[in-house]
């Protein structure tokens, strides 16, 4: 017994909105706005890098920075980087010697060095 149920034949049916056919509903006026062009390649950009900033992380920090900062508007910043330049140079000049008189060789050397650049932003001198 084999028996056949038609959509219509039920009681409430399944309605639908559909009406046409199948061909007018996939390839008719309403798949041509559907549908947008799709590039052959796309184009994509570098990420744009900002350059490296040579800023003090401890700037305004230390307890010479006040003292630093106000030197260096009074005198201008040119002066001032240049008197900081040969302070700097001197501090060096001191390592250095020191190094020779006690005996430690280059790799020490520029440890202590390092040392003191890093004694210097902690204290505020390179504010």
């Amino acid at each position: 017994m084999a028996s056949s149920i038609s959509a219509t034949g039920l009681k409430g049916g399944f309605g639908t909105a559909f009406m046409g056919s199948w061909g007018t509903s996939v390839v008719g006026e309403d798949y041509a706005m559907l549908v947008k062009p799709v590039p052959s390649h796309v184009r994509v950009a570098k990420p744009v890098k900002s350059p490296p900033m040579m800023k003090n992380v401890n700037e305004g920090k230390g307890l010479f920075a006040p003292v630093v900062v106000i030197t260096r508007q009074i005198i201008g910043k040119k002066r001032f980087n240049q008197l900081r330049g040969k302070a700097i140079a001197l501090h060096s000049q001191v390592i250095t010697e020191f190094c020779k008189s006690i005996g430690a060789d280059a790799k020490q050397r520029q440890g202590l060095i390092r040392l003191a650049k890093k004694n210097g932003e902690r204290l505020g001198f390179l504010a």
